[in-house]
């Protein structure tokens, strides 16, 4: 051991030298042979403790700071701590801090302000006492001040006691100093890795380097660019990216460590103890320049002078006050720049040296600084060692952290019953929110330092992977242990506001623990931790969703599938039946669960869908609840003004409505929901047109009025008898159920005419040779035609007939793109629907945008102008103003795709698409069909083709003499199974008047087949009405086939049978 600085009172043991003042490193004869493990400093005293646990003090023994009586000049062993296997001490002014190997904290010395954490009014201790009130938790990290102490647990907890004069306890302004330890629960969450105290200021330091400050900052000591001392943590922002590993601090002044070696101080600098050259304060941290070239791996504070250890050449820097010599530069000149420490410094190498002059040269091991003295521990050559780097972390002095050796140590305990260390290890890890924050830090690339609103400095991966290595069916005991660690003592303490985001990462990680997705844990584990995540402050909440959105499709998609299993787990626990008493539990969790689903879909949707929107779809909805009844609730609750945007708190007596988050439909939910809208609608069209007809028999004035929208139209006039009935009707008759009369016919509508109506109608309508529309060959589609010399009126009337048939649960087959669709629920076409309407040209522009040469203008020679067709000659039209001019290059060719898509669909045909959009929001517009997407809406439109022959054949009723097994419909289902699609499809239009099927599937496609008296003459008669098939009993295959391929040919017009 070096030794040099104030020896007044002893203090540097080196016995009883004439010197007071040693001025130049100096071998103690007394650590000869002995390995130093930890060195505190005081005022005027030193504690050392062995490798081998054991203590050792000397110095000034006024204020008991010895815990012992004998010598005060040489090292002296404190007796009473024998029993102990002391690992670390800190020493203030005048008292003294020990830690065990077990975790606990031992006091002795002043007390005068509760610096001890002992109970009783004592000035001093001469004795080291156990700090009772931190028995039962184990600490890792003590640092003293001058009259407060701190102390860091396992757990990642920190706690304070002492003088408060200055905040130095961190625990407010009203608090006065304390005697016993108290927790600063301001700082819970976050995972630490070290505590410092200076003369009355503290800092924590974080896994990933951010650094929280209070108490005394009269030289701005805490780095806040202010010099008002705080009560309580503040955080050191300019400092939360240099990558801080480690921390020291003198009487006023602070100096800080970075991951590459560099070296930050601040605070008071009148004697130049911040190295920068000057005696200047200062109140923001600053880079020690003239270290800049060396990676520095230890420093060490004393009371007002800096040290610094470069290990590429072995040597120690101090500066600052140099009065007492405590700089070793064998003078007392104050330094205000890094001065090489005197010695015969020897750099580590690696190798062992077996020179015989070696042992005058010194590698240091470790540097310690506090007071006016200095010590240095070292190896000689022959016997060289690695030095400390105080850049790396000292496992033992950890909070507990989830990784890979901790976790196959849990596992090795296979059989039985683990030990009780091991308990305590699993239950403190998962009942610790820090412990978790701090686990499965990004190490690559040091990416967690990068830890901020944007970046949360997880590993997602490592953590799904060692979840997973845990939690298994082999090792229950551990899983049964982790479960009730977090709910019982980790969920229930989460708060709505955080102290910092590395706080926030628990609720990032959580998701991947298999205990999560286990429904034996819904309610116990899962949607507690949802009610704390919905219930976060908007800040924290801001940082979370920020994180989401940055994930990889399958985490984010994790997160979703665990709270939709929760949603369905709790509607299946509904359709069995919740007793009355339980229902406001159930409403509270039903409402959690959706709620975090909002959030999540409200993440997705912002950043452009990180998983596709039917991934958040709950396809067993429509089997748990009857979801026009839920959609009538919701209704109501919106009629009533009930708010159902509040905290869960207040949502409790509230039935809970699956209307009221949407986003979990699925299309054939919402066809439903839009459905019954028009169900309702429809109804109260009907009251109304009873009430005024009721009216009209006492009050002549008032005209009767007819319940339906009645179109009596004939075949060879269908357009033009419909337009006329249509533009005569009032808006509000268009909510009123629709029936169709063909003139001359006797059907009664009671579905199949309507069908037949609009296949008809739709089909004249959309046909190109009026001109209103026009066809491409490519796609088949057909989209608005510019040129057309019909007014908008018309197309005004198109819209109505268009949602008349969605209103009315009619399946209509329209040839339009999806673009027509995105842009009913006001949704922007792209280049993708250009590729579907034309893909040629659609091919073409992404071969523009793909072209990774610079000589766009030579090879394609484009400017922002589109050729069209105008009755046989071609006019050009300019994109954008001066688009003639404009040349289409590397640089502008996205903006050309846009400007050609948007002139397609939008500006070329605006007047004509406007007044079809007013016709068909006229009719069916509202807010259950904003639900739907584009591809959905179009299939409810138009149906699909996601046939099902065989469902079709399962689903069929049968009536009269018929059943399953008859040997008539065994027949009929193999000559329909052997049919061409094209005839299935005929056969599909022939019986219920379209040849798609609806958005609910083939299931709700009920058909039902009877027999009939006629002999196998007749043909098989359908009334699509009813989607029923009259048969006839054939009894040969052949026959059936035959009579069943003339019927489907020949299938418009309605009789009677």
């Amino acid at each position: 051991m070096l030794c040099w600085g104030n020896a007044s009172f002893g203090q540097l043991g080196l016995g009883g030298i004439d010197e007071e003042i040693v001025l130049e490193p100096r071998k103690s004869d007394f650590f000869i042979n002995k390995k130093v493990q930890d060195v505190g400093c005081g005022l005027r005293h030193t504690v050392f403790v062995l490798d081998d646990g054991t203590v050792y003090t000397c110095g000034c023994n006024d204020l008991g700071q010895l815990g012992h009586e004998k010598s005060r000049k040489k090292p002296e062993q404190v007796v009473a701590l024998d029993a102990q296997n002391i690992v670390a001490v800190s020493c203030g002014e005048a008292h003294t801090l020990a830690l065990n190997d077990k975790g606990q904290v031992y006091a002795w010395g002043l007390d005068t302000d509760g610096q001890l954490g002992l109970p009783g009014t004592e000035e001093y201790i001469k004795v080291p006492r156990n700090i009772k009130s931190l028995t039962d938790i184990q600490i890792v990290q003590i640092a003293c001040g001058y009259y407060h102490s701190l102390a860091l647990s396992k757990g990642s907890e920190v706690f304070s006691w002492g003088q408060n004069k200055h905040g130095q306890l961190g625990l407010g302004f009203e608090l006065k100093s304390q005697s016993a330890p108290q927790l600063i629960k301001s700082l819970l969450g976050i995972p630490f890795m070290q505590v410092a105290a200076g003369g009355a200021h503290s800092f924590v330091l974080t896994l990933s380097g951010a650094i929280f400050g209070w108490g005394r900052n009269k030289f701005g000591q805490l780095g806040l660019n202010d010099e008002n001392d705080r009560f309580v943590p503040n955080l050191l922002k300019s400092l939360r990216s240099q990558k801080i590993v480690y921390i020291c601090c003198g009487e006023d002044h602070t100096a800080a460590l970075t991951k590459e070696g560099g070296v930050f101080t601040f605070g008071a600098g009148g004697y130049g103890q911040l190295g920068h050259n000057s005696t200047s304060h200062e109140i923001n941290p600053r880079k020690v320049f003239e270290l800049m070239g060396s990676i520095v791996t230890q420093i060490a504070c004393g009371r007002q002078h800096t040290s610094a250890f470069v290990p590429s050449s072995g040597r120690i820097y101090s500066f600052g006050l140099g009065g007492n010599g405590q700089l070793g530069t064998g003078s007392t000149s104050n330094r205000k720049s890094p001065f090489t420490v005197k010695g015969n410094w020897f750099p580590y190498s690696g190798k062992c040296s077996s020179n015989s002059n070696d042992e005058e040269y010194f590698c240091v091991k470790k540097i310690f600084s506090g007071g006016d003295q200095s010590f240095s521990h070292y190896s000689c050559p022959q016997n060289i060692g690695p030095p400390d780097d105080f850049r790396c972390l000292d496992p033992s002095k950890q909070i507990w952290t989830i990784n890979e050796s901790l976790i196959q140590r849990w596992l090795s305990y296979s059989s039985g019953r683990f030990p009780l260390e091991i308990a305590n290890e699993i239950d403190g890890t998962f009942s610790s929110a820090a412990c978790l924050n701090g686990s499965f830090l990004a190490v690559s690339n040091d990416d967690h330092y990068r830890t901020g609103s944007k970046f949360s400095g997880v590993d997602m991966n490592t953590a799904r992977l060692l979840f997973h290595k845990l939690i298994q069916p082999d090792h229950p005991l551990i899983s049964q242990q982790v479960a009730a660690s977090l709910e019982k003592n980790l969920i229930p303490k989460l708060t709505s506001s955080l102290p910092d985001v590395e706080a926030l990462r628990f609720y990032l990680i959580l998701p991947e623990c298999p205990l999560m997705s286990d429904s034996n844990n819904f309610t116990t584990i899962a949607i507690p931790f949802g009610t704390a995540l919905v219930n976060l402050e908007k800040a924290p909440l801001r940082v979370l969703e920020n994180w989401w959105s940055v994930l990889e499709p399958p985490l984010f998609l994790k997160i979703v599938q665990l709270f939709k299993e929760v949603v369905v787990h709790l509607l299946k626990l509904y359709k069995i039946g919740i007793p009355p008493s339980e229902r406001r539990v159930f409403n509270s969790f039903l409402h959690t669960a959706l709620k975090v689903l909002e959030i999540l879909h409200r993440v997705n949707e912002r950043t452009g869908q990180i998983i596709q929107y039917d991934k958040f779809y709950i396809h067993e909805v429509q089997e748990l609840i009857d979801i026009r009844n839920d959609y009538i609730n919701w209704v109501q609750q919106q009629a009533y003004g009930m708010d159902i945007n509040h905290g869960l708190t207040e949502l409790t007596e509230i039935p809970v409505t699956i209307c009221t988050y949407p986003f979990v439909f699925d299309a054939q939910a919402k066809t439903t929901l839009l459905q019954t809208d028009a169900v309702l609608q429809m109804q109260m069209a009907i009251d109304q047109a009873h009430r005024q007809n009721v009216s009209s028999l006492f009050l002549p004035v008032i005209e009767s009025v007819n319940p339906c929208l009645i179109l009596v139209v004939r075949r060879e006039n269908i357009v033009g008898d419909a337009m006329e009935v249509l533009r005569k009707t009032k808006n509000i008759d268009y909510k009123k159920p629709l029936k169709v009369i063909f003139v001359g016919e006797d059907a009664v509508d009671a579905g199949g005419v309507r069908k037949e109506f609009f296949l008809l109608i739709m089909r004249e309508l959309l046909d190109p040779k009026y001109g209103m529309f026009r066809y491409y060959e490519d796609s088949r589609l057909i989209w608005f035609s510019d040129k057309t010399f019909e007014d908008s009126d018309l197309f005004h009337l198109i819209g109505v007939i268009c949602g008349l048939a969605i209103y009315n649960f009619t399946i209509v087959d329209l040839h339009f793109p999806l673009a027509l669709y995105k842009k009913l629920l006001k949704k922007k076409p792209t280049l993708d629907d250009l590729k579907e309407l034309m893909p040629d040209v659609g091919r073409s522009m992404q071969q523009l945008l793909d072209y990774p040469e610079d000589d766009i203008e030579d090879t394609f020679c484009l400017n922002f102008t589109i050729t069209v067709e105008n009755f046989g000659t071609t006019e050009v039209k300019e994109l954008i103003p001066n688009g003639a001019v404009t040349v289409v290059n590397k640089q502008n060719r996205m903006e050309f795709v846009d400007s050609y898509v948007d002139y397609i669909f939008n500006k070329s045909v605006a007047s004509l698409f406007d007044a079809f959009h007013e016709g068909f929001h006229k009719v069916c517009g509202g807010k259950v069909l904003q639900l739907f997407h584009p591809n959905e809406l179009q299939a409810m439109v138009i149906g699909n083709t996601n046939y099902d022959w065989k469902e079709l054949e399962k689903n069929t009723e049968y009536k009269g003499e018929y059943w399953a097994d008859h040997p008539t419909i065994k027949i009929f289902w193999e000559v329909f199974h052997e049919l061409p699609l094209e005839k299935k499809k005929q056969f599909l239009l022939f019986l219920t008047g379209s040849d798609r099927i609806p958005i609910l599937g083939m299931k709700s496609l009920k058909l039902v087949i009877q027999s009939t008296g006629g002999g196998e003459t007749y043909l098989p008669v359908s009334h699509t009405c009813f989607n029923l098939l009259d048969l006839p009993k054939y009894t040969e295959k052949e026959i059936l086939r035959s009579k069943l391929i003339q019927a489907i040919d020949h299938n418009e017009g309605f009789s009677l049978i």
